[in-house]
């Protein structure tokens, strides 16, 4: 029986299913380091599902793919695309970057694979937005076009972090003297967590106790620390400015959607934070960004969703 599959691919794992008609089947999830080569973890998954035949495929890997040539960033693997493909047998294979994948994952998601942070309910056929603090700051866009959807590559988790108020301003010039670009990225993301910490115990006159920003989130959320309060308050509000700011950008009317591990930790501190009021509060412009939805993605498969996605989309071989 012929089949697809998809695969998310990132520093340190790799992410397998079969897919029909853009469901999810069969995941299994490798370890990166086990294998010398992507065709040895995929060849693996084929093995261990001997009953079906894959013709066709679609990998989000954490890494820009510009061409044939994929070099991943934060793992030893490099692989021709082509060359992939005909080892593996396939007739066809996708190779897209990660935020890609994820982008797609928008619109398929249901009302159970994410929790909505205020504005109404989002226009159809309108262009979405996606962020996701992690290890970076990953940032992608996705507009309608004729035959679907399009996904926007870009670095946006590099553009320069705007301070908009007294404890912002503060930070910045923290950072500032260490780093010669303070980047959204910077703030808004793991290492972001614990240098806001580290910013805001010098504003405070506070010594600093904490070493991880796993150990800052967990003396927020039990309220054990005032600074790590202060903390995850002001990491939320960043990036509640930060979405008020892609959301003007294209005009995301379709709703703006933070992906990723990190703010998934603390949902209920985010529901109740200022992240909706700093997104909102764009001067004359807050009565255009009001209405937008904000996101917060649930799922933990959606970077293989959006494979799936993509994958349904782009692919000529039926199944």
């Amino acid at each position: 029986m012929s089949a697809r599959f998809v695969a998310d691919v990132g520093g340190t794992n790799i992410r397998i299913a079969r897919t029909e008609c853009g469901k999810l089947l069969d995941i299994e999830k490798y370890l990166c380091k086990d294998f010398s080569d992507i065709s040895d973890a995929l060849g693996l998954y084929f093995q261990t599902y001997p009953q079906y035949a894959f013709t066709a495929g679609c990998i989000g890997i954490a890494c820009p793919v510009n061409g044939d040539d994929v070099r991943m960033t934060n793992h030893f693997w490099r692989f021709s695309i082509e060359a992939t493909r005909q080892k593996l047998g396939l007739t066809e294979l996708f190779v897209i970057n990660d935020y890609t994948a994820v982008s797609m994952s928008l619109p398929v998601l249901d009302d159970t694979q994410k929790v909505q942070i205020g504005g109404d309910k989002p226009k159809a056929n309108t262009p979405l937005a996606v962020f996701g603090p992690g290890t970076g700051l990953g940032v992608g866009h996705l507009v309608p076009v004729t035959e679907g959807w399009k996904a926007l590559p870009g670095e946006g988790g590099h553009v320069d972090f705007a301070p908009i108020d007294d404890v912002d301003l503060h930070i910045w010039q923290f950072l500032r003297r260490h780093f010669s670009h303070v980047s959204a990225e910077q703030l808004i993301s793991g290492p972001g967590i614990l240098q806001i910490y580290q910013a805001l115990s010098d504003y405070h006159g506070k010594p600093v106790s904490c070493r991880s920003p796993a150990e800052v989130t967990e003396r927020a959320l039990n309220g054990e620390d005032e600074v790590c309060v202060a903390t995850l308050n002001q990491f939320c509000k960043v990036m509640g400015s930060f979405a008020g700011n892609l959301a003007l950008t294209l005009g995301t009317f379709g709703g703006v959607y933070i992906a990723g591990g990190i703010a998934q930790r603390f949902i209920e501190f985010i529901q109740r934070s200022e992240l909706r009021a700093r997104f909102e509060d764009k001067g004359r412009f807050a009565s255009y960004v009001r209405p937008i939805p904000i996101y917060l993605i649930t799922e933990p498969d959606h970077g293989l969703l959006g494979a799936a996605a993509y994958l349904q989309q782009h692919a000529k071989e039926s199944v």
